[in-house]
């Protein structure tokens, strides 16, 4: 969510930036101003009307005392206390609008970032070259076919297109990347959580995924309640909650995490043709990594994150880059996002395996997540950030793809062949 304070003493400001992510907020800025002047009008009037209630009230006792008519006092707070109920009956009308509208508002994008979608990303930085094969190479579905790694018709059979199932050393690779991922992190200081799979919408509201994606999520409502549920599309969306309504010290930050989570979104589920296999599908596997910080200190902590999330490619072996996105590709929470894009030979050209970003305090805001300035005893909104450290579907088939040799045979990557003692897998016979 965002500052009204700065909205109102920036709105140009506003409306360019957020222009720069396609959106034009224009008339929707105009009225939530004109709603925010309304609703602190209607606060003070209604202060006013309680403060005279009580005056009123309190001088009943003396009038009776004195012997006085109190009829009309009575008349008076009846009318006095009509006005207050209408008042907020009202009230709630408009501030249900107003916060919806403010709900609604993306996230201010950085102000360096360029305007536009995917035409504007911007490649700042490569590592290593790309892969050359000196034999026709195969696609990772037939890969992972042959060597009895993925078995996709049974996977389709149990729950439909846009799932697979992992089999044999095929699961122990999965896991082997899980395991890769969290042994780095832990490494690196960051606390491991395992956080429920099933949501309450709180949770994706804090997180910026609703209103707006409530319709992308797959959700479950309780039969013998009226509680409804939704399954994590990503672990962000538990991470950002953790500390939802409280106050930290200043003494906490940063505080960082990781988590193992499958994932799981039903908009997945639109194919291009070269998108066969498991580079998107409806559940997948992803270690995400977050950070709470003190504002001062986000920047910083985003180009931590992002170094971890390209460290872990690099350990794999894989040529990559990393791109910073333009306004409008940033999602909607998101001021920020640098992508870690990998080469996944038979889609000629790249794919993101990690987005890295910052929301800056405009989850801490939706989540009333704050902390205790020591040197002013204030209290201030969080930064939060998250970065994907890393999903699995994308990086499966660049391994296979990328490590495969002309007998059909892949080499598994040297940081993984710890967990799988196996040094290259060979077609199943």
């Amino acid at each position: 969510m965002l500052d009204i304070k700065y909205i109102k003493e920036n709105p140009d400001d506003v409306i360019e930036r957020l222009a720069r992510k396609g959106k034009d907020a224009k008339e929707e800025i105009a009225h939530i101003l004109e709603l925010d002047t309304t609703r602190r009008a209607m606060i003070s009037e209604n202060e006013a009307l309680k403060a005279e209630q009580n005056k009123v009230s309190k001088s009943i006792p003396q009038l009776k005392k004195e012997g006085k008519d109190v009829a009309p006092i009575f008349a008076q707070m009846k009318e006095l206390s009509n006005k207050v109920k209408a008042n907020d009956d009202k009230l709630k009308e408009v501030e249900l609008e107003y916060t919806n509208l403010m709900l609604g508002l993306p996230n201010l994008p950085d102000p360096d970032l360029k305007p536009g979608e995917k035409e504007n990303n911007e490649p700042i930085r490569y590592f290593g070259e790309p892969h050359k094969f000196d034999f026709t190479p195969k696609h990772h579905v037939d890969l992972c076919t042959n060597l009895g790694l993925i078995d996709y018709d049974r996977g389709t059979k149990l729950a439909g297109s846009g799932f697979w199932i992992y089999k044999g050393m095929g699961a122990r690779l999965e896991w082997a990347l899980l395991n890769y991922f969290i042994d780095t992190h832990t490494a690196d200081g960051y606390d491991f959580i395992l956080p429920p799979h099933m949501l309450e919408y709180q949770c994706g509201l804090t997180a910026g995924q609703f209103p707006k994606f409530a319709d992308e999520v797959y959700k479950i409502e309780n039969p013998t309640d009226d509680r409804t549920h939704y399954m994590l599309p990503t672990a962000e969306a538990a991470l950002a909650s953790i500390y939802r309504d409280e106050i930290l010290t200043e003494a906490d930050l940063p505080k960082k995490f990781f988590s193992y989570t499958p994932c799981f979104r039903r908009e997945a589920g639109s194919y291009r043709s070269d998108e066969r296999g498991m580079v998107r599908g409806h559940q997948f596997n992803k270690v995400e990594m977050f950070q709470y910080t003190k504002p001062e200190d986000s920047d910083a902590a985003f180009d931590e994150l992002v170094t971890k999330a390209e460290n872990l490619v690099k350990g794999l072996g894989f040529h990559f880059r990393t791109v910073k996105l333009a306004a409008g590709d940033c999602s909607a929470s998101m001021a920020r996002t640098y992508d870690i894009e990998i080469q996944i030979p038979s889609m000629n050209g790249y794919k993101e395996v990690s987005s890295v970003s910052n929301a800056r305090d405009y989850q801490a805001r939706r989540g009333q997540i704050r902390f205790k300035r020591e040197s002013t005893g204030k209290t201030e909104f969080v930064h939060t950030l998250n970065g994907s450290g890393l999903a699995t579907s994308r990086i499966f088939p660049a391994m296979v793809e990328q490590n495969q040799l002309a007998d059909g045979s892949v080499v598994v990557p040297e940081v993984l062949r710890k967990y799988v003692n196996c040094e290259v897998i060979k077609p199943v016979k």
